[in-house]
């Protein structure tokens, strides 16, 4: 279904040169000193215990530890501050997005209202239903980036068949999946769908792709991790309920 949518150091070198006069005497022997000069040592004065005099006590051997590969067990679970287990990071270097929603219990009403609406519009699979829908919002929203002077016209060109339900069937697994509130308190205060929108595609758990394929394609994937970044229909709608764009990202 969406495949149709879619479209398309430096080296070191060391330098070792050989003196061609005789080596310097060593110790500071020179031709007033007949042989060698022998410095002797003292051997460390020692306690009943034969520990040495003057040294501190030797603390408890603690082996050093460094890198994953020195932990006990690297697959153990972490412990969260409020002591609940919490699966290891997928990696260091990964980097989570905004809190994510599922369902419409932490939507506000209105913001609900307009999400119900448009999936039953969708569940309908005529395209004006979802055209009505857009004529009760406040202003019409954006779907491209394109002109156009039809909705309707327009979605069923942008769908893979003729009366425009792969959009419709689109925008509904959209709006089931996971969403966020971002810009909160501000004019640009948006609800967000799919929330792989406000994330780092790179820092997806396995389920979270298992999600992302329930809208895009491999090969889709593939080709947004290029880009780093998610690329394709969203959905917006304002606290207010004004739905503010059904369309791919830019």
């Amino acid at each position: 279904m969406v495949g149709r949518i879619w479209t398309g150091m430096a080296g070191i070198v060391l330098a070792f040169s050989s003196a061609s006069a005789a080596p310097a005497p060593l110790f500071g022997a020179s031709d007033s000193l007949p042989g060698p000069v022998v410095h002797g040592i003292a051997a460390p004065q020692l306690d009943p215990d034969g520990n040495p005099v003057g040294a501190p006590p030797l603390g408890p051997y603690v082996p050093f530890k460094q890198g994953p590969d020195q932990i006990e067990d690297p697959f153990a679970p972490i412990t969260a501050p409020n002591g609940e287990e919490t699966a290891p990071a997928a990696g260091s270097d990964a980097v989570a997005g905004p809190e994510i929603h599922y369902g419409e219990a932490d939507l506000p009403h209105a913001v609900a209202r307009m999400r119900r609406v448009l999936m039953e519009a969708a569940k309908s699979g005529d395209v004006e239903e979802l055209v009505g829908v857009f004529q009760q919002n406040e202003m019409p929203p954006s779907l491209g980036y394109e002109r156009y002077d039809d909705p309707a016209a327009f979605l069923k060109d942008q769908s893979g068949d003729p009366e425009g339900r792969e959009i419709l069937a689109l925008l509904l697994e959209i709006l089931e999946a996971g969403w966020v509130h971002v810009d909160e308190g501000s004019a640009q205060e948006m609800y967000i769908w799919p929330y792989f929108d406000q994330w780092p595609l790179d820092g997806l758990s396995p389920s979270q792709e298992v999600e992302l394929y329930r809208i895009l394609t491999a090969g889709d994937v593939a080709e947004m991790r290029r880009y780093g970044e998610y690329i394709f229909y969203r959905v917006g709608i304002g606290p207010d309920g004004t739905l503010h764009y059904f369309m791919p990202s830019p």
